[in-house]
């Protein structure tokens, strides 16, 4: 699959999750293997053009994470073009921007999910960063405002007619927020509304099973995948494995998670210092824990944690004790990662 020029190993996308997507997660699914394209965290348009040091940050990169796309959010067409400039010259390979996040401090600037609702605008805005820069422009919405809005078809088609290079679509409207079920049939009218352009499914693929539902219904050119990644790292590597054999391996036992644990921990501490990235990295180590099966105490204990010394002596409890149920060389239960929740104006 390409996104214009630039041709991907696999269709199987890293998402863009606000908190997750950093430097640190993606050099452990790159180096798993199976990754497509890596998004980073939704990135401040503004911030990025002023030197903010937290947005700099979720544009980490490093000589391993390619291709890399990031995704830029704002409703000042002049803005995102010129973060566009910016990145286009830092050598990232696509830029992404953001129709989708339904959080309301976002949406309520014009920003994110709330362009859904302005279509012309949102096309001069798409056009306009299309034609700033030199590598491929890609868009990720959802279907629409709500379901007396779907409006995703037509603005794919727009975004095609302006030069855009895929779409990614989140199979719900920014009113159900990540309730109820993903639309596949939406996303689907998305697919047969454009011509050319790859169309990228999103949402609630966890497994090899989900992904290929999304791919036979939808019709979709790939696949990207978020918090289904952070439950499984190995679900990129298994979709190729799948892709080129009709097999794949069952992702990491107790070890192998351990042993990624402590990669991203590593990786966490060489991007932020250990000061800061202790208090970061809990709740992404809680959720290795919780899929290890580790007991609830020695979980407690990782969180209480204060210093890179006191995290590898709980780790190292951890593999005496081993997994609380079985033991540590039996399949591990399938981890769900949880959504926001919560009336979506509160977001």
């Amino acid at each position: 699959m390409s996104f214009g020029a630039l041709r991907l190993a696999t269709r199987y996308l890293l998402s863009p999750l606000a908190g997750f997507t950093n430097l640190p997660f993606r050099r452990i699914v790159r180096e798993i293997g199976g990754v497509g394209l890596a998004t980073t965290d939704l990135v401040n348009a503004r911030g990025l053009l002023a030197g903010s040091e937290k947005t700099l940050e979720l544009t980490a990169t490093c000589p391993g994470d390619w291709p890399l796309s990031v995704q830029i959010f704002g409703s000042d067409a002049g803005q995102m073009a010129d973060a566009a400039r910016l990145l286009a010259d830092r050598g990232v390979a696509s830029v992404d921007i953001n129709m989708g996040c339904p959080v309301r401090k976002v949406v309520k600037t014009g920003a994110g999910a709330g362009m859904m609702c302005q279509r012309d605008e949102a096309a001069a805005l798409v056009e306009r960063v299309v034609q700033a820069v030199p590598i491929p422009v890609t868009v990720k919405m959802r279907l629409g405002w709500d379901d007396s809005q779907l409006t995703a078809p037509d603005l794919a088609r727009r975004f095609e007619a302006v030069g855009v290079a895929g779409v990614a679509i989140h199979g719900r409207t920014r009113q159900q927020g990540f309730s109820g079920q993903v639309n596949r049939a939406g996303i689907r009218a998305v697919v047969e509304a454009v011509q050319t352009i790859p169309v990228i499914g999103n949402g609630d693929v966890r497994t090899v099973a989900d992904a290929a539902r999304m791919l036979e219904e939808t019709g979709c050119h790939g696949v990207s995948i978020g918090r289904g990644a952070l439950a499984n790292p190995w679900i990129f590597s298994q979709l190729a494995q799948w892709e080129a054999t009709g097999r794949y391996d069952l992702p990491g036992r107790f070890e192998e998670r351990l042993h990624l644990l402590r990669r991203q921990f590593g990786y966490v501490v060489e991007l932020r210092g250990p000061d800061r990235a202790i208090p970061f990295f809990r709740k992404m180590g809680h959720w290795y824990l919780k899929a290890m099966l580790v007991p609830p105490t020695l979980r407690n204990d990782f969180q209480k944690a204060r210093t890179p010394d006191e995290i590898e002596a709980v780790l190292n409890r951890i593999i005496e004790r081993g997994p609380s149920v079985g033991d540590r060389h039996a399949d591990l239960p399938e981890l769900h990662i949880p959504v926001p929740g919560g009336p979506i104006e509160h977001w």
